[in-house]
């Protein structure tokens, strides 16, 4: 099969990569779509060690794998957990001390023509659901775990910090619950998508800040949590949804002083993020930059890393 490799220097387009060999439980899955993320260009600049093909977010096809899913379209949950720990017996298969992950640890991701996924991880599709906004149900459902792990009011100022694709979904769930939203970032286009949302932005160096009850740093930089430090109010939360290759230092005091709660945020359930999608409620088609074909995989990671770029795509198969 085609897939787009990486040897931990260089990204290339393979002709003849092996096609996955299925295990016991697993599921073939042809890639219609992949979406390229903020974690997958941190990969690229050595995040985790990675060597193999990278990317996670995907929709596509079942090939091989059990009867009840052959020929379904299909999305998948990113964390390959052994199934017998201590972790996974309390439901929390995605912290599973052996668990691999799809394209960051252990395990061949979606930027090819042909994934592997454990049959337990996949969820169908509704017919009504495009591949275009399919595509976007992992990001999507990282974005709904913050509701599973903060209790959201009305009346909270929420200050979302980082306007690219996932702090754009972030902003649209917590709108979406009722709370007063602020997207901050450093891109007009992003915020202007923002605005026609419905939600409040302001470019970073024009914003007057002013502290809010529940900070989301996503902005995918190591400046980004010392920013989100000095915005959180006493006793606010402060949820870290960035994932940064680069090492980071900075003063935990205010942590402390403040009293701030820290929430670690990754990944998310995957049925509210498909009801969201199939009845509109969130939209991702504004969020999409291109599309490329898996033959210019390279350059569509190339472009997925320009500042300002939304989301890149990959037409896989």
């Amino acid at each position: 099969m085609r897939a787009l490799h990486w040897n931990g220097q260089v990204l290339k387009l393979e002709a003849d990569y092996a096609r996955p060999k299925l295990i016991e439980s697993m599921a073939l899955v042809r890639v219609r779509l992949a979406g390229i993320c903020s974690t997958d260009l941190q990969i690229l600049k050595g995040y985790m060690g990675f060597r193999g093909v990278p990317g996670h977010e995907f929709v596509g096809e079942v090939c091989e794998g059990p009867g009840g899913l052959l020929g379904k379209r299909v999305v998948g949950e990113i964390n390959f957990a052994c199934g017998h720990c201590s972790y996974c017996f309390q439901g929390l298969a995605r912290h599973c001390a052996d668990r691999r992950v799809m394209g960051i640890l252990g395990a061949d991701g979606t930027f090819a023509e042909y994934v592997a996924v454990p049959s337990s991880n996949l969820h169908l599709v509704p017919d009504g659901l495009d591949d275009e906004s399919a595509v976007f149900t992992e990001p999507l459902a990282a974005a709904f775990e913050i509701l599973e792990q903060v209790q959201i009011k009305p009346s909270d100022k929420v200050l979302v910090l980082g306007d690219g694709k996932l702090g754009l979904l972030c902003a649209q769930v917590l709108h979406a619950s009722g709370a007063q939203v602020t997207l901050v970032g450093r891109h007009l286009k992003k915020l202007t998508i923002a605005r026609q949302l419905g939600i409040p932005g302001s470019l970073l160096d024009q914003w007057q800040q002013s502290r809010a009850d529940v900070v989301i740093e996503a902005t995918g930089s190591t400046a980004g949590l010392a920013m989100a430090l000095t915005l959180v109010r006493p006793r606010g939360t402060l949820v870290l949804k960035s994932t940064v290759a680069e090492p980071h230092t900075i003063s935990l005091a205010t942590l402390v002083v403040n009293e701030i709660y820290v929430v670690g945020s990754r990944c998310g359930l995957f049925s509210p993020a498909l009801r969201a999608l199939s009845s509109k409620a969130i939209r991702v088609a504004p969020l999409i930059d291109q599309v490329y074909s898996l033959a210019d995989g390279v350059e569509a990671a190339a472009h997925a890393a320009r500042p300002g770029a939304l989301k890149i795509l990959l037409r896989c198969s």
